[in-house]
């Protein structure tokens, strides 16, 4: 089980693993309601290098991306689900409204982004390329989605 932990906790910890010689994968995402997507994507992004991090939306930024009824669940709830996933070794909760603060701060090897991106639409692409990142897509098709499965939810209870 990965550990949630606070943004410096979270740096110190990467600067340990790195003077170990360990490689540093990062993934991103709202991750309300886990789903099998969900998974896959992690699953690919932990095989990017030797350690996974995932950075987790606070709940005011998941609001503003997808709207006022959501997130479905807590910020805190979340972390502790995708902890929970066997790929990853350590989650943080970021405030941002992007990633790329965090990713100056950790400078991880691989930034991990699905296959709903391409090299090309990457948010984060210049960020990476700053510090000497590479940019991996990774996961299976993107045919799962929460906003899915909440229409599929609401259908059965209507």
């Amino acid at each position: 089980m990965g550990d949630v932990l606070s943004r410096d906790a979270l740096i110190d910890r990467v600067r340990d693993a790195r003077a170990q010689g360990k490689t540093i994968a990062f993934a991103n995402g709202c991750f309300d309601l886990l789903h099998v997507g969900h998974v896959r994507y992690l699953e690919a992004a932990a095989q990017e290098a030797d350690l996974l991090v995932v950075a987790i939306n606070d709940d005011d930024s998941v609001r503003v991306l997808k709207g006022a009824n959501r997130p479905i669940l807590d910020a805190d709830h979340r972390a502790e689900l995708v902890a929970a996933l066997r790929a990853v070794d350590f989650v943080v909760i970021f405030p941002e409204p992007t990633v790329g603060p965090l990713l100056l701060a950790l400078k991880p090897d691989v930034h991990c982004k699905g296959t709903d991106y391409t090299m090309d639409s990457v948010p984060e692409r210049d960020v990476v390329k700053s510090y000497g990142g590479r940019i991996a897509i990774v996961g299976d098709p993107k045919d799962h989605s929460t906003r899915d499965l909440l229409a599929r939810l609401a259908r059965l209870h209507a």
